[in-house]
Parts: C-alpha cells; sequence; structure tokens
C-alpha cells in the first residue's frame, strides 16, 4: 500500500481520458478578487489546521454530504504528522472549477490555462456532481519531508452562510532523504544515460509522486517527464508479469512500485508466493525473491534505500518485510 494518506470526495478523485461537458477552469490569476480572496481563506485555514493537527476545525470545515469519511480523513491528517513538522503553511496554487452545467454525476476533464493559452494544467475527476469547486495546492514551508497537501473545497450553498467547505484531501511527502522531485528528475536522466535502466525508470516514478500531492493534475512538466521515461530502453514497462530466475526455481512478479510508507526511497515488491504461511518460511521466500531482484538488476542496489516484499496468493497481498539495500543478500 503506498503512503499517500487519501480521503476522496464521493471517490471522485482518479485520472481517465474522459471528459465532462460544459466544465471551465478559472486560474488564480483570472479569478475575481472576491472568488480568490475567499478559496485562499478557506484553502490556507484548512492547511493551517492540517500543521496543526487541528481536528475541531477540521472537521467544522467538512462538507455534510462526506461527514462519513471523517474517520478516514482524521486518521490521514494523523499519519502525515510527521510529513508537515516543523513547516508553515503556503499556499501553492488555486483553481475554481465550475460543472454547474452538467446535468448529472460525470467524469469531468478541467483544462486550465493560463491569460496567453501558453501552458495548460488539466484536471480530471471521475463521478463529479454538478456544481462549483476549488482546488487547493498547499504545503509545509520548510518541513524537512516537505509536506505536500492537496485540498477539494466544495462551494454550499445549504448552509445558512453559503461557504467553501472540504470535500477532500492528499497528503503527500516532498522531500525523499533531503532531495525534491525534481532533483529526483535530474538524477533519472543521469541514470537513464547511463545505460541503468530499471534505476532511471522508477526515479523518475518517484518524482513524478514528490512534484504533486495528488495524481489526478496533469501539466506539461509532468508530461515532459513522462515522454522522457517513455524513452528509456530496457526498462519495466510491459514487463510485468516479470519471471525472474533463481536456481532451479522461477520466481513471478507481478508488480514493483515506489514505496514511502518509511519515508524512504523503497520499492515495492508483489510477488506470486507458493503458499508458504509459516512466518519463518515466508519470510524465507520474501528474502530469496528480493536477493534475486537486485541480482538481476544490481543498479536497484546502488540507487534506492531498500525493497519491501508483498507476497500474493489466491488474490490476497500479504506484507511481509521491508529490507534495507545493504541486508539483502
Amino acid at each position: 500500500m503506498r503512503v499517500c494518506w487519501k480521503c476522496w470526495m464521493v471517490a471522485l478523485l482518479l485520472a481517465v481520458p474522459m471528459a465532462g461537458r460544459a466544465a471551465t477552469c478559472t486560474t488564480q490569476a483570472e479569478m475575481t478578487t472576491q472568488d480568490r480572496d475567499a478559496i485562499a481563506a478557506a484553502g490556507q485555514g484548512i492547511a493551517l489546521a492540517v500543521l496543526q493537527q487541528d481536528y475541531a476545525t477540521l472537521q467544522g470545515a467538512l462538507l455534510p454530504a462526506v461527514a462519513q469519511d471523517w474517520d478516514g480523513m482524521r486518521a490521514a491528517v494523523e499519519n502525515a504528522a510527521p510529513l508537515m513538522q516543523g513547516g508553515q503553511a503556503q499556499l501553492r496554487s488555486i483553481y475554481l472549477l465550475d460543472s454547474s452545467a452538467n446535468g448529472a454525476p460525470a467524469t469531468t476533464q478541467f483544462f486550465c490555462s493560463n491569460a496567453s493559452g501558453s501552458l495548460t494544467v488539466t484536471i480530471t475527476m471521475r463521478s463529479l456532481p454538478p456544481g462549483r469547486y476549488a482546488m487547493v495546492l498547499a504545503d509545509a514551508a520548510g518541513a524537512p519531508m516537505g509536506g505536500q497537501m492537496g485540498l477539494v473545497l466544495v462551494w454550499d450553498q445549504t448552509s445558512s452562510v453559503p461557504r467553501w467547505r472540504l470535500g477532500g484531501l492528499s497528503l503527500r511527502q516532498g522531500i525523499v532523504d533531503g532531495h525534491d522531485g525534481v532533483w529526483y528528475w535530474t538524477r533519472a536522466r543521469a541514470l537513464a544515460a547511463s545505460k541503468a535502466p530499471w534505476s532511471a525508470w522508477y526515479t523518475y516514478e518517484l518524482a513524478k509522486y514528490l512534484l504533486l500531492p495528488v495524481d489526478y493534475i496533469s501539466s506539461p512538466n509532468l508530461e515532459k517527464l513522462e515522454q522522457e521515461q517513455a524513452q528509456i530502453e530496457g526498462g519495466p514497462a510491459g514487463a510485468f508479469p516479470y519471471s525472474l530466475q533463481d536456481g532451479d526455481r522461477t520466481w513471478k512478479i507481478d508488480a514493483i512500485h515506489v514505496d514511502t510508507r518509511l519515508h524512504q526511497a523503497d520499492l515495492g515488491v508483489t510477488y506470486e508466493s507458493i503458499g508458504v504461511s509459516d512466518p519463518s518460511a515466508l519470510r524465507t521466500e520474501a528474502v530469496a525473491v528480493l536477493s534475486a531482484l537486485v541480482r538481476a538488476h544490481p543498479q536497484l542496489k546502488e540507487n534506492f534505500h531498500g525493497l519491501w516484499a508483498y507476497a500474493s496468493r489466491d488474490g490476497k497481498v500479504t506484507t511481509v518485510i521491508e529490507l534495507p539495500m545493504a541486508q539483502i543478500p
């Protein structure tokens, strides 16, 4: 499980290439003063509450329609405390999103362009009800782990005084081992040039993860990063399920992903278990899989902190172990 700490509003946030009808986006520079000030004030207050673990303020700001999600949201804020520690709430960007003309919930794309049209950010939301929304990106500026926040605000007309309320949030690490997404992007380019395709690929993945607190925003910069990543030859794209020879055994790896649950640059490895259930035997199996992987791709050992092993059997995935690279034989 990736450590993204997400709470989505009515399951609406997922990037998919389908567009709703008559949706508009207004960037911060193009908003009216009244809209900009109201969204900024609401976003700043919620971001500050996240940093301060102020649950009363957060619950008071919550949209009534998603009140059932409060326990998950509170847990997300609690888990993200280390990411925000030592930081100050700072807004990065805000967008005003309007899907009022939609007749029913729909997957909706918002194209957020600057005044000249030279830069467009795309925000994609699934099953979005008609209404007015705001997307607020914020940072815990100065935090050693570079905590980032993605806040979805909803214009609530049902209360006695209409106001912006919290519909969903995503909290994510922005710095790993002292470096941000731009640093890892540069590192990925160097690895690609040095013919270390698997390390390059997953370093690009880590860069993407660190650049934004959410996965449903696309920008020219991210598109450029993905284009560079797609040009890597010999990488893991399309390799899964991946057969890994280990002596007279063959392990099958279903997936590998960036895993920051320990706030380190780890990779999570999901493999098909042979079905052992004894904890000691399961650990032995997991170590064998991880060892075979780093022997096949030794550059991973040089460029990542460690590996997580996830055993998959009969549709169930079990977390087995995390090992720093130095401990993988």
